[in-house]
């Protein structure tokens, strides 16, 4: 099926036991067992099926399913929140000693998990600038299980070039986990340029409504994780029956050990469980994403065209604009259509972004994007303000900066807000 159509029907079926046509929501804790049997055949993971909902739940499953054919991947587990998606990619594989390399313009939420509370594990992060792929290859150790960074990166509206950074990844034998909540799989499928991993928040595009928190990983089950570099992969678990991931599995499960691993030790133990209604919520509104992410990217891109020639803005980032640092990179990753998000350098500096932040009426503020709704944010003073000066300057965010997640409403309508916004600056 062609990505819109898996956007519809992709892991669903009508309910075998009502006939539903709509996925249902299995509102339930737990699920009673056959006989002791299937119990134990459950647990042995001898057979696959629902024992508990923070394990799994039917509404959750076929979430999982949907999402990971829309990116091409063999298996995906949805959790509790973007955050909780990302922290389980590494802790499933990474342990006290283990370092992972991060491209340094990331999230700000992200780069203090990497920076500040990674290390009270134990786990080292080695900061690089993506924008030279060559850099990930200098920072690697022996001691490296992962690359990781943003396919569109928040708030600088820099392209990684997935490509090339595979490829570095490929040489070292360890795995590429990339962040592509600000594409999703309509705009590029990381999958097929050579992400072993892929992370999503649901509650932005995905969900495309702001009324749910999520999270998934997409395990794309291409990677090999026989060897010595992946301890947690290859030697027993000692809290699950002496499984070894990488070996002792049948063979369907196999290819996803990845992805098993993550929702039988982290998920199950640690317990950042998806709910069965955000789950049902993300299901709704992946069957509109890609109408949505088209429209938002054609009023990203005149939201941008618009900036770029008014007199009050210093600097306008958007990929689909000639100019911009990753237009290049544009028609390779973002089917030439730039993105959903704009960020700009308004002239006044800090207190002039506040100014635009209070001047807007209809784009709402608040720490969020990927709503249907036009939002905006001062990113320096709210989700990037525990990061240094520096920290910032490497990841892209300057006082003057001002983020823009671009809404579907008629574009005439953003552009006679931004105005308001830009008049309130001026």
């Amino acid at each position: 099926m062609k990505l819109e159509t898996q956007c519809i029907h992709a892991g669903s079926a009508p309910d075998s036991a009502t006939n539903s046509r709509a996925i249902p929501i299995y509102r339930t804790a737990a699920f009673q067992f056959n006989n002791t049997e299937h119990a134990a055949n459950l647990f042995a993971l001898k057979e696959l099926g629902n024992i508990y909902s923070r394990l799994m739940n039917p509404t959750q499953d076929a979430l999982e399913q949907r999402v990971a054919a829309l990116e091409g991947g063999a298996a995906a587990l949805a959790l509790a929140s973007g955050t909780a998606a990302i922290f389980n990619s590494i802790n499933n594989i990474c342990q006290a000693g283990d370092e992972i390399v991060s491209a340094d313009n990331l999230y700000g939420g992200t780069f203090t998990m990497f920076n500040d509370i990674l290390p009270k594990f134990g786990i080292k992060t080695n900061f690089v600038d993506p924008n030279v792929p060559e850099n990930f290859a200098s920072a690697i150790t022996p001691n490296t299980k992962a690359l990781f960074c943003e396919t569109l990166s928040n708030p600088a509206c820099d392209i990684a070039d997935i490509e090339a950074i595979s490829d570095i990844a490929k040489a070292h034998g360890i795995p590429l986990i990339v962040d592509a909540t600000f594409t999703t799989p309509v705009l590029q499928r990381s999958i097929d340029f050579g992400a072993n991993i892929v992370v999503n928040s649901l509650t932005k595009w995905m969900g495309g409504s702001g009324t749910g928190i999520g999270g998934i990983v997409i395990d794309s089950g291409k990677f090999n994780w026989k060897g010595d570099k992946f301890p947690l992969m290859n030697e027993p678990e000692s809290s699950y029956h002496g499984v070894r991931w990488a070996h002792d599995l049948p063979d369907m499960l196999a290819p996803v050990a990845y992805a098993i691993r993550m929702r039988v030790i982290p998920l199950r133990n640690l317990g950042a469980c998806i709910s069965p209604d955000n789950a049902w919520i993300f299901a709704q509104g992946l069957e509109t994403l890609p109408l949505r992410m088209q429209k938002h990217c054609e009023n990203a891109k005149a939201v941008a065209e618009y900036l770029k020639d008014n007199k009050q803005v210093e600097w306008v980032r958007f990929p689909g604009l000639p100019d911009d640092p990753s237009h290049a990179l544009n028609e390779k990753y973002l089917s030439g259509l730039g993105g959903p998000m704009v960020v700009f350098g308004i002239k006044g500096g800090l207190e002039a972004g506040k100014s635009f932040i209070e001047g807007v009426s209809m784009f709402s503020h608040l720490a969020n994007v990927g709503d249907a709704k036009s939002l905006a944010i001062h990113p320096a003073t709210t989700t990037h303000s525990q990061l240094t000066p520096d920290q910032q300057g490497d990841a892209g965010i300057s006082p003057e900066l001002v983020r823009l997640s671009v809404g579907i409403e008629h574009i005439d309508d953003i552009i006679e807000d931004i105005d308001k916004g830009l008049a309130a600056a001026k």
